[in-house]
């Protein structure tokens, strides 16, 4: 039995901590321009880098060159702690493993008349498990994993992306938001997998993802 455990569930007896830097600057560039940064570590409280608004785990697909793929594949976690219980086939429990990350993020936001501003930011975050957490998360991967192929289940994942609004009148802003991601995950082969209802019983390769994505928006406050 392997339990990857969340914020929501964590044990008392678990020691986690976090440290959180955060700084608001008001910048000469524009009337009510601001720059925003923040710097994180956490060992075992991981929801204070990976918020509750990101992606707590990430399956992406994408192209491949590699022989016999049918695609490749990036595929990452996030956990406060990993916990191997006793269970068939376990001869011992183990203690909590807390998860390690780090991150940095910042934004900039600049006001170019009363009716138009924009915002440039930027992020990037790194999962770190020590070697029993990985021992025992390897011990299911290589259930999938083809010979040949590196089980390591750390990962970063860098963000950039801005954001243009018109506000013609007060309380109606209308803005378009564009977000490039990528993940790099530290696995590396290929795995074969079943079929799922969106793909194919086959061979995929492992392999950092990127993605981008726009997000269009009209916003009305009464």
């Amino acid at each position: 039995m392997l339990i990857l455990i969340s914020s929501a569930s964590q044990p008392s007896a678990s020691c986690p901590s976090a440290v959180v830097l955060d700084a608001l600057l008001i910048v000469a560039t524009g009337a009510g321009d601001t720059l925003n940064v923040q710097g994180v570590y956490t060992d075992g409280a991981t929801r204070y880098n990976f918020q509750s608004l990101a992606t707590q785990s990430y399956v992406m697909y994408g192209g491949t060159g590699f022989p016999g793929a049918y695609q490749s594949l990036g595929f990452a976690a996030t956990s406060d702690a990993v916990f191997s219980g006793l269970s068939a086939g376990t001869a011992a429990a183990t203690q909590l493993e807390l998860t390690k990350t780090w991150g940095f993020r910042g934004g900039f936001n600049h006001n170019f008349d009363p009716y138009w501003s924009g915002s440039i930011y930027g992020a990037w975050a790194q999962t770190q498990y020590n070697a029993t957490a990985k021992g025992l998360i390897c011990a299911n991967v290589a259930l999938v994993l083809n010979p040949g192929g590196i089980c390591n289940p750390d990962f970063q994942v860098f963000q950039a992306g801005g954001v243009l609004r018109w506000t013609p009148v007060k309380n109606l802003t209308f803005s378009v938001d564009v977000l490039w991601a990528q993940l790099d995950q530290k696995y590396s082969g290929s795995v074969t997998l079943p079929a799922i209802p969106t793909k194919p019983a086959a061979v995929y390769e492992l392999k950092d993802q990127n993605t981008v994505s726009a997000l269009f928006r009209v916003q009305r406050n009464w």
